[in-house]
C-alpha cells in the first residue's frame, strides 16, 4: 500500500475530537453555533488575540469560507487581488468568481504579495470603466509552503489601509506557518495586521472546519445574513464547535502543526544533504523538491504526490505534504529509499 504526501486532510481527525463527539453525542444543544462549545471555541479564540470584540464564524471548509468572506465584503463592481497560485485563483473552480467577483492576479515566484506587485493594478485601474480592487488576498502559509514574516505583513497592511483596500488572509495552514521555525509572529499579531482571516481546522487535525476572525469593525454588519445565504450556517454547529474547542485546549492545533511542520523538515534536510533543491525555500509541513523524471517514477511505486511544475524536458518539481498524523517511521522509510535510488 501507498502512503499519501498528496494532502494534510487524508487522514481523519485527532482522536481527542472523536472522543469529545461521542462523549456530547446525546447532549441537547442550541443550534447554529449558539450552542455551548462554539461559544466557548469563540471565547479563547477572542482571549488569544486579546480582542474581545472580533467577530467569530465557524464554517465548513475553506473554499466556503473563501467565497463567503470575499462576497460578504466586495461589492458587486470590486475585486481580489491575488497571487496567480492563489488558492482562490487555482484551486476553487471559480467560486468567488461565480459570485460576481473578478479575481486580478499577479506572478510571485515565492508566493506572496507585497506592495510593489499590487501597484500596477491600482495604476490601470480606470474609475467606473473597470472593476474597483477592493481587497487583497493573501494565505498564510502560502500554496508554495512559504510564510510572511512581521514586516512583510506590517508593510502589506499599512500599505492597503494607505490605498483603501481589505486585507484578507486564507488561514487554511495558518497552524503550520505560525508553528514554522522562521516564524516571528502570533495569531495576535495576525489579528492586528488583517481586517479579516480565518483558523484552519480542517488541514491541522479537525474532521472540518474553519474559524472565520473579522477585526475590522465595518465588515462585521449582517455577516450571518449572507452565511446563511451561501448555506454555510449549519443548524448543528455543534459540530464544528466541539472540534474548535478541542483544538484550542493546551494549544492543541499547534502542537499537532508543529508534528507536520517537523516531519517536512526532516525530508528537507535529508534532500538538501542528498544535493537536490526546491522550487521554494519552506519550513511548513508543505514542501517543493525537484527531482528528474525516472527518480518520481520509482517514488510512485511507494508514494503519492502531486507533480507540481515542470522545471526542465526531464526534471520536475512535486510537492510533498505532511500532515498531524504523519508517522515518523514512514518519513523515514521515504529518506532511505530516496538515499538508495539517488
Amino acid at each position: 500500500m501507498t502512503y499519501n504526501f498528496t494532502n494534510d486532510y487524508s487522514e481523519g481527525c485527532h482522536p481527542s475530537i472523536l472522543n469529545a463527539l461521542i462523549n456530547s453525542n446525546l447532549e441537547q444543544q442550541n443550534g447554529y453555533g449558539e450552542d455551548f462549545y462554539t461559544q466557548k471555541a469563540i471565547t479563547i479564540i477572542q482571549d488569544k488575540i486579546e480582542d474581545k470584540n472580533a467577530d467569530i464564524n465557524l464554517v465548513a471548509g475553506g473554499t466556503q469560507a473563501n467565497l463567503l468572506v470575499l462576497s460578504s465584503i466586495l461589492r458587486p463592481y470590486e475585486s481580489v487581488i491575488s497571487a496567480e497560485t492563489g488558492h482562490i485563483n487555482s484551486h476553487e473552480t471559480g467560486a468567488v468568481e461565480a459570485t460576481g467577483h473578478k479575481i486580478e492576479t499577479v506572478y510571485s515566484s515565492n508566493g506572496k504579495l507585497s506592495p510593489d506587485k499590487i501597484i500596477p493594478i491600482l495604476k490601470r485601474s480606470s474609475n467606473y470603466h473597470s472593476v474597483r480592487p477592493r481587497a487583497v488576498y493573501i494565505s498564510n502559509s502560502t500554496e508554495l509552503g512559504t510564510i510572511y514574516n512581521k514586516e512583510e505583513l506590517t508593510d502589506l497592511y499599512k500599505f492597503c489601509k494607505k490605498n483603501d483596500l481589505f486585507l484578507y488572509l486564507d488561514g487554511a495552514r495558518l497552524a503550520s506557518a505560525l508553528s514554522a521555525p522562521s516564524n516571528n509572529m502570533s495569531i495576535k499579531d495576525i489579528a492586528e495586521l488583517t481586517d479579516i482571516f480565518y483558523l484552519g481546522g480542517t488541514k491541522c487535525g479537525a474532521l472540518i472546519g474553519e474559524a472565520i476572525i473579522t477585526t475590522n469593525n465595518s465588515l462585521k454588519e449582517n455577516f450571518k445574513y449572507n452565511q446563511k445565504l451561501r448555506g454555510a450556517l449549519l443548524a448543528k454547529g455543534r459540530v464544528l464547535g466541539i472540534q474548535f474547542f478541542q483544538l484550542l485546549q493546551n494549544n492543541l492545533i499547534f502542537k499537532l502543526a508543529d508534528h507536520s511542520n517537523l516531519m517536512a523538515l526532516k525530508i528537507t534536510k535529508a534532500l538538501e544533504s542528498l544535493g537536490y533543491s526546491f522550487l521554494a525555500q519552506s519550513d511548513t509541513n508543505q514542501i517543493f523538491p525537484i527531482f528528474p523524471n525516472n527518480i518520481i517514477q520509482i517514488l510512485k511505486k511507494e508514494y503519492e504526490f502531486t507533480i507540481w511544475k515542470s522545471i526542465a524536458p526531464d526534471l520536475f518539481a512535486i510537492r510533498l505534504v505532511t500532515s498531524w498524523a504523519t508517522p515518523e517511521k514512514v518519513v523515514d522509510k521515504f529518506i532511505d529509499d530516496l538515499k538508495k535510488i539517488s
